[in-house]
C-alpha cells in the first residue's frame, strides 16, 4: 500500500496542480452537526433515498413539495404517521410516489428520536461518532435506519457534513490498486481494511477521511 504523501502525488499528476485538490470538500465542523436540528437529518436521509436508483435532478426540483408534503420532516409528526397518512402520500403529486421509501420516512424519523433520546440529540449523535470507526456508522444505518445501506447512507453522511468517505467506483479502484482488497468491500473483513487503510493515511496525513477519500478518488486513471 503506497503512503498517502505517494497518493498524493499520483493525484496531482492527473490534476497538474495542487491547489484542484486543496480546494477539494472538507467535512463540516463538529460543533456545525451537532446544532443540526434533527429535521434536517431526516430531510437528507430522505433525499438521498428517494435519488437512490432515480434521477435525482427530478427528486431536487420537487423537493419544496417533499418539505410541505412531509410537513418540514418534523420528527414528532412523521413518526407517528399512520396508514390514513401513507394512503394520501402515495397519491400526493407533490412527491415521488414510492410507498416503501414513503414508509422508510416514519420508520427513519423513529430511528432518530431513538437516537435523540439516547444521546441528546442527533446532531450530537453524528457530531461525536469517532472517525477511526466510519464503518461502525455505516453498519448502524444498515441495520437500524430504514433503506440506509450501501452508497445512501453514505451519502447522506457526507451531505451531512460527517467526516466520511465514500467507496464510490474511483475510490474501490484505488483501494484495489492498493491491494486493500481486491473487490468492492461488503464483507466485514473487507470494511475493516479499507477502514484500516483510511486510518492509516488520516495518520499520515493529518487529513480528514472526507478529503483522503476524494484525493484518492481523483488518483486512479
Amino acid at each position: 500500500m503506497r503512503s498517502f504523501d505517494e497518493i498524493y502525488a499520483l493525484a496531482v499528476a492527473r490534476k497538474g496542480e495542487t491547489s484542484v485538490l486543496e480546494s477539494l470538500q472538507h467535512p463540516k465542523p463538529k460543533a456545525e452537526i451537532a446544532a443540526m436540528p434533527a429535521d434536517r437529518f431526516l430531510s437528507l436521509m430522505t433525499k438521498c433515498i428517494f435519488q437512490s436508483g432515480f434521477n435525482w435532478k427530478v427528486v431536487e426540483a420537487m423537493w419544496p413539495g417533499f418539505e410541505a408534503a412531509f410537513d418540514g420532516f418534523d420528527i414528532g409528526h412523521c413518526a407517528m404517521l399512520h396508514d390514513e397518512d401513507f394512503a394520501r402520500l402515495v397519491s400526493d403529486t407533490r412527491i415521488v410516489r414510492h410507498g416503501p421509501k414513503i414508509r422508510a420516512v416514519q420508520e427513519n424519523a423513529v430511528f432518530l428520536s431513538g437516537i435523540a433520546r439516547e444521546h441528546g440529540s442527533a446532531g450530537a449523535f453524528f457530531a461525536g461518532w469517532p472517525s477511526e470507526n466510519y464503518v461502525g456508522l455505516l453498519d448502524l444505518l444498515q441495520k437500524k435506519g430504514s433503506r440506509l445501506g450501501g452508497n445512501t447512507g453514505q451519502y447522506f453522511l457526507r451531505f451531512a457534513g460527517v467526516d466520511s468517505f465514500i467507496l464510490s467506483q474511483s475510490v474501490v479502484n484505488r483501494l484495489i490498486a492498493e491491494g486493500v482488497v481486491d473487490k468492492p468491500p461488503t464483507s466485514a473483513k473487507d470494511k475493516a481494511a479499507v477502514q484500516a487503510a483510511f486510518n492509516a493515511w488520516r495518520a499520515q496525513s493529518g487529513r480528514s477521511l472526507t478529503e483522503i477519500s476524494r484525493i484518492l478518488a481523483v488518483s486512479i486513471d
